[in-house]
Parts: structure tokens; sequence; C-alpha cells
């Protein structure tokens, strides 16, 4: 994702979160989650074009009608039912962002919107473009996790050692 604001040593990953201030911890640990929103997102894009490429391959190796890729467009189109419920996201739009972008841009290149014209090996193709993708962003996203987690456990270790009170929440 792209920011307006210069790079600090919040942003670099090597600083421990112990050498951050309190303010500095707190923004960079929202800023982390914010960004979370709009890479998920853009995860569960990838994810559902690629299980709709699978299925098409899948679809045209055993000669089955079109009712596969229906069944997958309604499953991620209503979020299926193995998919535990997500809180509502803010009112932005997650698709103004690099990934969402670079997705876009891959899928244009592959000709994504013509599943039904592209051969098999152009299918193939598509399918590990945003194989790719997909899982480069994930990978991204574990690290991002990561640090989330770290950043909240110094939080914690602040509160619980007295060097942060609840009291200082009241002033942001």
């Amino acid at each position: 994702m792209s920011t307006d604001l210069p790079p600090t040593a919040a942003d670099d990953p090597e600083t421990e979160p112990g050498q951050l201030s309190l303010d500095e911890l707190r923004g960079l640990r929202n800023r982390l989650q914010r960004e979370d929103d709009a890479v998920s997102y853009v995860r569960r894009v990838a994810q559902a074009r690629l299980a709709l490429v699978q299925t098409e391959l899948e679809r045209r190796a055993a000669g089955n009608a079109l009712g596969a890729v229906t069944a997958v467009l309604s499953q991620h189109l209503t979020g299926g039912p193995a998919r535990p419920p997500r809180p509502p996201l803010q009112d932005e739009d997650l698709n103004d962002n690099d990934l969402a972008a670079e997705l876009d841009r891959i899928c244009a290149e592959l000709h994504f919107g013509r599943l039904d014209e592209l051969n098999e090996d152009e299918l193939t193709a598509l399918s590990d473009a945003i194989g790719e993708f997909e899982q480069r962003v994930s990978a991204d996203r574990r690290l991002r996790f990561d640090r989330i987690d770290a950043l909240s456990a110094e939080l914690v270790r602040r509160y619980r050692d007295g060097e942060a009170t609840v009291d200082s929440l009241l002033g942001d």
C-alpha cells in the first residue's frame, strides 16, 4: 500500500516495539490494522478469481456445464457457509490501493474477463499468476500480523507494568 507520509523509525520492521514511544506504538499498530483491511480484501478477491479459473479448468477437463462455475460465484459472493462473519469494514473503497491495481493488471493482461475464450495453456498461466500473487499477499499479511502481534504485546506489557495507563487513552 502506498502512503503519503515519509517512513519513520516505527515503519522499520527491525525497530523493536520497546524502542517506540507510546504514541508511535499505538499509531503504527492502528495503521497496520487499517492496511490489513485492504490487504485482506484484495487477498479474498484474488482467491475468488483463482477459484473461478481453477473451476473453469476442472469444468473443461470433466466436460461439465457451467454449474460448477455458478456454484463458485455463489460461494464467493455470499461468503459461503464455512466463512466466519467479519466485522463490517469502514466506508472506504478498498479497491483504491496498489495491490488491487496490481491484481487488476495481472487479470487484464492475462484476459481474466474472457475465461470462456482462453485455451488451457492460457488458463493455466492465469491460474499460476493469480496463485503466485495470492501467495505473496498472504505472506506479506502474515508478516503484518506478526508485527501487529509484537506491537500489541508491547502495549500490554506497558499497561501491565504501569508504564502506560488507561487514562492516557482519554487524551487521544
